[in-house]
């Protein structure tokens, strides 16, 4: 291996700076309680959507890029290659401009235009495959073929974030939570698309020896739940999950089902519904994988209420809704794929009206 020149030296310290200042430029993001009507339990909404690429994704490509810089793996010109159904390419794509290196994003045919969109305003470039298992192996030939550098966010989630702290998601919710009713939350409810941020959260709980539980919420066509379950790495599905950003065809190496407590498998058409109906809670839309955790997390509440528990339960806003304007904020768009959100609509309207709830999830 060729001897690290004074000049890449130089060139990484000011890569690094770039990226750490930017962290450094960038307040916390709000948590917000919710107005619910479950009596002794209150739900926090953790909005992940206030970062400058406007995502949860935004914590990981900072983090995989600091990884990958002191890692000795980019250089000045590196070719940045990541396969990603949407947002972490946008935040990757940000970071990427910021250290003037090309980015490449593959991704599905299918990722909403709002993304493709934004990814290219980063300056990146999208190379669509058909078949979303085919992501992995078409990011890696492309980044050996321009000699680039593969991210790879599906295995380095979990290992990129320093899950003990140093300003972690996960240290960041207990230390909004200090001042409330209930500082230590009973749950955190999130779902999975690398599994990174699970691991960060279920690893810092263990750490700091708290007695809060992990709950993951998968979608359907994801092989996590399956995965978790079975407590098997090898279990992959024959189609790509609808709800962009979460769930995968295949257990990734980046979810550690370890750390897990609990998982539930939220419907696609229940995930929607509640994406429509947090938006309408909170006054401003947010994305499907967002409904997907507000489902599984109003379901838990209704069992810490049917139980006679009392406490508090977070779980994220994981992204805006603008960028699926033209897929699930489509009714158009929802008939095409099947989806009939009536049933779920009238469990979250019966919520609002009577203060009782049943999720069917599992």
């Amino acid at each position: 291996m060729p001897k690290t020149s004074t000049e890449d030296r130089a060139w990484l310290a000011e890569a690094v700076r770039r990226v750490e200042a930017d962290a450094n430029r960038s307040a916390d993001t709000h948590l917000h309680a919710l107005e619910l009507p479950f009596p002794g339990v209150q739900i926090y909404l953790k909005d992940e959507s206030v970062h400058p690429t406007g995502s949860l994704k935004h914590r990981l490509a900072r983090s995989l890029f600091l990884h990958a810089l002191c890692n000795g793996w980019i250089h000045a010109g590196s070719t940045i290659v990541e396969a990603s159904s949407g947002s972490t390419a946008v935040s990757e794509a940000y970071f990427a401009r910021l250290l003037g290196l090309p980015f490449v994003a593959v991704m599905p045919r299918h990722t909403s235009a709002e993304k493709v969109a934004l990814i290219e305003w980063y300056g990146g470039r999208c190379h669509f495959v058909d078949d979303a298992r085919r992501m992995y192996a078409e990011a890696q030939r492309l980044a050996e073929d321009c000699g680039g550098h593969y991210m790879d966010q599906f295995t380095y989630a979990e290992r990129a974030t320093d899950w003990r702290g140093n300003n972690n998601i996960a240290e960041s919710i207990f230390a909004q939570m200090a001042h409330e009713p209930h500082p230590i939350p009973e749950w955190i409810v999130v779902s999975a698309g690398t599994g990174g941020t699970a691991a960060t959260i279920g690893r810092y709980i263990r750490y700091r020896r708290f007695p809060t539980r992990l709950l993951v919420a998968d979608p359907e066509g994801s092989a996590f739940y399956d995965g978790w379950a079975q407590d098997r790495s090898d279990v992959t599905t024959d189609r790509a999950p609808r709800i962009e950003g979460i769930g995968r065809p295949r257990v990734e190496p980046s979810f550690v089902g370890g750390v897990v407590d609990d998982m539930v498998r939220v419907p696609d058409a229940a995930s929607i519904a509640a994406m429509r109906w947090t938006s309408d809670l909170i006054g401003r839309p947010v994305g499907g994988s967002t409904g997907t955790n507000m489902w599984a997390a109003l379901g838990v509440a209704a069992q810490m209420v049917r139980e006679g528990r009392t406490g508090s339960i977070v779980t994220l806003l994981c992204d805006g809704g603008e960028r699926y304007a033209h897929t699930y904020f489509d009714d158009r768009w929802v008939a095409e794929h099947g989806l009939d959100l009536a049933p779920h609509l009238d469990r979250l309207a019966e919520l609002t009206r009577t203060g009782t709830f049943t999720s069917g999830s599992r």
